[in-house]
């Protein structure tokens, strides 16, 4: 069982799948340095040894959503999201970068390789009320561009649910949104399954005290659940605090099982048919 040290440690593989599972939304570009961590090549291993076979890798910036066009063009377990994070608008706009970020960002979303557009939306708990108006506008962005190339959204969402949901509606949502790391209680996820949304559910389903994320799970259709690690955060329990990484998803699909009480085997087939329905073939 992980202890205190844990978080200094590599967690141990858990038990594999019994059918791939994909994993809709991952940040392999992204290295802590606060706890050891896989490389690349090993954490695809790790991965595919425990059955996940099949990554969305996400790009936030400029320099990282360049990173995963390239990765996914070298891995075939890997395709790409690209966008510009919620809080990397406002720091564009001071900067006087935004319009050339939308630019390049413009340009890689058009790849065959990149299937997403995300991640995008509000975070209102790192940016404060000046860098709002920024955020909204960079969000209505992305929005016009998924619907633009006809590519899913991924939404992220921290602290601004009903924001989330006013802009959606006034812009018009694409044909195939998720919200990324769903963060809501039961009734938000209702609002969101009635317009449509998927909802994606990372390690904190399995944490001790998330009772309200383990309830929206559980009113949430199968066919409209995926399943991500957000590596290399929110790690699953019982490795809460270590870094993350894809093979972790393992644990989050066997509590996602628990609480929507079926077959770990149909939890998997499902995700992978919702995955293979939102990005296509890898």
């Amino acid at each position: 069982m992980p202890h205190d040290s844990s978080r200094h440690s590599i967690p141990a593989r858990p038990e594999p799948l019994p059918i791939p599972l994909v994993d809709n939304h991952t940040h392999l570009n992204i290295v802590r340095d606060d706890a050891p961590s896989l490389s690349l090549d090993d954490a695809l291993a790790a991965a595919a040894a425990v059955g996940v076979t099949k990554l969305v890798q996400i790009g936030c910036d400029v320099q990282a959503a360049e990173i995963s066009v390239r990765m996914a063009h070298e891995h075939p377990a890997i395709v790409a999201g690209v966008a510009l994070h919620p809080n990397e608008a406002p720091r564009l706009a001071q900067s006087g970068g935004l319009a050339a970020a939308y630019d390049r960002i413009g340009e890689l979303a058009r790849d065959p390789r990149v299937r997403t557009i995300g991640e995008t939306g509000l975070d209102y708990y790192r940016t404060g009320p000046e860098g709002r108006e920024v955020q909204h506008e960079a969000f209505r962005w992305h929005i016009a561009l998924a619907k633009e190339l006809g590519k899913p959204l991924q939404i992220h969402d921290r602290d601004s649910h009903d924001d989330i949901l006013a802009v959606l509606d006034d812009a018009g949502a694409p044909e195939q949104v998720v919200m990324h790391c769903f963060s809501g209680d039961a009734a938000f996820a209702q609002a969101c399954l009635e317009r449509g949304f998927y909802l994606s559910f990372a390690g904190p389903i399995t944490f001790k005290n998330n009772h309200a994320l383990r309830d929206a799970l559980a009113v949430t259709p199968l066919e409209r659940v995926l399943l991500e690690t957000d590596a290399p955060y929110l790690t699953p329990h019982p490795w809460r605090g270590a870094v993350n990484s894809p093979y972790l998803l393992a644990l989050t699909a066997r509590s996602a099982a628990a609480v929507l009480g079926i077959a770990v085997a149909h939890l998997c087939e499902a995700v992978g048919a919702t995955a293979e329905e939102f990005y296509g073939p890898w």
